[in-house]
């Protein structure tokens, strides 16, 4: 049993990242129809925001300490943070919490990042085959991730949760299974993260006036702008906002895997086939698949399961994706006559 709750919560966890990331990429696409395969380098920059905003608060400056010397008889070199230096153990603090703070930072830099490139690069193919689509962005991500790549170099980053939830958790004497069932407390924090904003995103768009104005112009675009309604406008902010999504989902996951300039494209093959899976187009199947094939690819990676069927961890999500494609061509709650002309 123990084992069994600790594979649930690692398919909580990797389910959160996927359905981030596919949520983000099933509302562009819902709204605008463009098959975006520079999703997962507005992941990698998301990420790359919560590095940037740590190394600008770690910034250091040196100072000699004559009263110290090295053994070679010269004055010590003393490094000391700016914030550290100015703001003593306030500063200390802000460096700790540099990844919350860097969510804070990434919404207003990702949602300028997209409109951007909706603006930019993306409007311009909205009448485009989907091939052209697909071959524009993928070549878009290419460019970001070798700007990245030139900048901050090949090698991951490493970046530490809070000293608060740096550790496990004893989940086990929580719900009675032991004391010997623990699990990383940031990993618990971005599963509680990822609902929030799927949450988020949910009731924005079920509850809010601009919401169900961009709902209306995904079944009708034609009828919403006879109505005098700017629906162009509000799919450049619906853009942003899916831009922001993978961003967040991308700062938040820094502690829990280095980040590095290739990382996008590790997340964009499989949130595509959690878009698959679900439908799409389809918000709600895009979550429900993320975290179905989590817990999926959790369980698949069990010394138990392995041993029997050896690299099942490896396509098992492909394999799952495969038999529901041929059970329901259209996903798990695909729409009519999207992707089938």
């Amino acid at each position: 049993m123990d084992a069994i709750f600790l594979q649930i919560l690692n398919g909580l966890d990797k389910g959160g990242a996927y359905a981030l990331i596919a949520l983000g990429l099933t509302l562009a696409f819902g709204t605008l129809g463009v098959v975006n395969f520079a999703h997962g380098a507005l992941f990698m920059l998301g990420a790359f925001c919560a590095v940037i905003v740590n190394k600008l608060l770690s910034l250091e400056h040196v100072t000699i300490d004559p009263t110290k010397l090295s053994p070679w008889g010269t004055p010590l070199e003393i490094r000391s943070s700016y914030l550290e230096t100015y703001f003593g153990d306030f500063g200390l603090v802000l460096i700790d919490y540099s990844v919350p703070i860097a969510i804070i930072l990434t919404i207003p830099i990702m949602l300028i990042v997209g409109v951007v490139m909706e603006r930019g690069l993306i409007r311009h193919f909205y009448n485009r085959p989907h091939a052209d689509q697909i071959l524009v962005t993928f070549g878009l991500a290419i460019v970001l991730q070798e700007i990245v790549k030139h900048y901050f170099g090949a090698n991951p980053i490493p970046q530490t949760a809070p000293e608060i939830v740096s550790g496990s958790a004893d989940i086990g004497s929580w719900i009675g299974l032991g004391a010997g069932v623990v699990y990383p407390w940031w990993r618990l924090v971005y599963f509680c993260f990822s609902g929030l904003v799927i949450f988020g995103v949910f009731a924005f768009l079920k509850f809010t006036t601009f919401g169900m104005v961009v709902r209306a112009g995904m079944h009708d675009r034609q009828t919403v702008a006879l109505l005098g309604i700017n629906i162009e406008k509000r799919f450049t902010i619906v853009f942003g906002l899916a831009a922001v999504v993978a961003g967040l989902a991308g700062a938040m996951y820094t502690p829990i895997l280095p980040p590095d300039y290739h990382i996008g494209m590790d997340f964009l093959v499989l949130s595509f086939v959690v878009v698959v899976v679900g439908g799409m187009g389809s918000l709600g199947g895009a979550v429900a698949a993320g975290f179905l094939l989590g817990l999926l690819q959790s369980f698949a990676s069990m010394n138990e399961i392995k041993s029997i069927i050896p690299g099942i961890d490896q396509i098992i999500i492909y394999l799952v994706a495969v038999i529901i494609l041929l059970a329901r061509p259209r996903g798990l709650m695909g729409r009519a006559g999207v992707m089938e002309d």
